[in-house]
């Protein structure tokens, strides 16, 4: 049995992931690479540390509260270690990967480090898998990362999933489209990310007559997609907001078509972003299981002229792992002192996990019983315990 009573010598937010889980996530971290591969993303491998200079540019400034900082003993500058895998691939794309064809497309898959675990996610490190698709602001590759994302969780088993839409950016503009600056936005975005459709009536109720029809409105609007799709065209909205909405409409409508089993909703005023996303966000959910799966959404990648067009996603192993079915373990096979290598060697071409005797042993079941094997290799050949 596995003794867990040492794991309060570790800091919050972090734990020793053991057998069988290490192995479950591993396996999962691999097939989600080989499906992501498999649909034209190619795989790159990013540096844990980065100089800050690079770590916080373009969309990477976001992460900034949430990046462990050390310094550099060799240059004496300042390193980050990454906290999110999606601005390092913005850096990738903008400056080594420039002059590939766009769109381009990139998978990617290891560990993040934060200061601060969130209320549905406690851990501080954990890993992360994803794609992105550089350079095309077409609605179809908005659609192609939720879909892809959702043919990735049920590749390794996960079924009942949900994906809620989000515009992050629609509430900021139809705030300056009503005048609600300073203070007063803050609270209204605040209210809005708590459901506080009281408070969010009473800010916009003395922010003007638009302000006091819109926003109750847009509220209303979440749920279902049919049901929200509807009422969001049924609201009058400023150019940008209305760019937005199409776009969102269009995602939604490729999404229906192509996965139509797949529950979908909208939330047009959540905001679970880091602050660099720039258009449709999508967060994934299964039935049954507390937190997302993992979310995603368009942003700009790259910083000043170099800046272009990208979404992606990113799915959390963290969670995964509590959805996706155990795998069937191997038979392990205790192979007594003295045992040929090639007999080792054949036993694992097979399938079996061969467990080695370190010394002569008196009796080889009880010591195959004590190192949990379901077999050993007897004079008779392989033999059940």
């Amino acid at each position: 049995m596995i003794n867990s009573s040492k794991n309060s010598l570790l800091p919050i937010g972090f734990t020793d992931t053991l057998y069988p889980e290490a192995s479950n996530e591993a396996h999962a971290l691999e097939r989600i690479i080989t499906f992501f591969s498999s649909n034209g993303y190619q795989q790159v491998n990013l540096p844990l540390l980065e100089f800050e200079e690079s770590l916080f540019d373009g969309t990477g400034v976001s992460m900034t509260e949430q990046t462990f900082r050390l310094m550099d003993p060799i240059s004496q500058k300042m390193m980050g270690i990454r906290a999110d895998m999606t601005p390092q691939i913005a850096r990738v794309a903008t400056t080594r990967l420039r002059g590939e064809p766009r769109p381009l497309r990139l998978c990617y898959g290891g560990q993040v480090l934060r200061i601060k675990g969130s209320q549905l996610r406690s851990k501080r490190q954990f890993t992360q898998v994803g794609a992105e698709l550089i350079g095309t602001k077409s609605p179809i590759a908005d659609a192609e990362v939720v879909l892809i994302a959702v043919s990735a969780l049920r590749d390794i088993g996960v079924k009942n999933i949900s994906v809620d839409l989000g515009l992050p950016r629609l509430a900021p503009n139809l705030m300056n489209e009503c005048g609600i600056k300073g203070e007063t936005a803050a609270a209204m975005r605040s209210a809005l990310n708590r459901k506080d459709f009281s408070e969010v009536c009473a800010i916009a109720s003395s922010s003007g007559q638009r302000a006091a029809t819109i926003f109750p409105a847009l509220m209303s609007a979440a749920g279902p997609v049919e049901s929200a799709i509807k009422k969001l065209n049924a609201l009058k909205l400023g150019d940008n907001a209305n760019l937005e909405r199409s776009h969102l409409g269009e995602v939604a409508e490729l999404i229906c078509s192509s996965a139509p089993d797949v529950g979908l909703t909208i939330d047009p005023v959540e905001d679970r972003s880091f602050k660099y996303h720039a258009g449709v966000t999508f967060s994934l959910y299964c039935k049954g299981i507390q937190g997302e799966l993992g979310s995603g959404g368009r942003y700009m990648a790259g910083n000043g002229k170099d800046v272009e067009n990208a979404t992606g996603l990113t799915l959390f192993l963290d969670t995964l792992i509590k959805v996706i079915p155990n795998r069937a373990s191997k038979m392990r096979i205790f192979l007594p002192y003295g045992t040929p290598l090639d007999k080792g060697t054949e036993l694992r071409a097979e399938g079996w996990i061969t467990i080695n005797s370190i010394e002569k042993e008196q009796d080889p079941i009880a010591e195959a019983t004590r190192l949990r094997c379901d077999t050993y290799l007897g004079s008779k050949g392989i033999e059940k315990i």
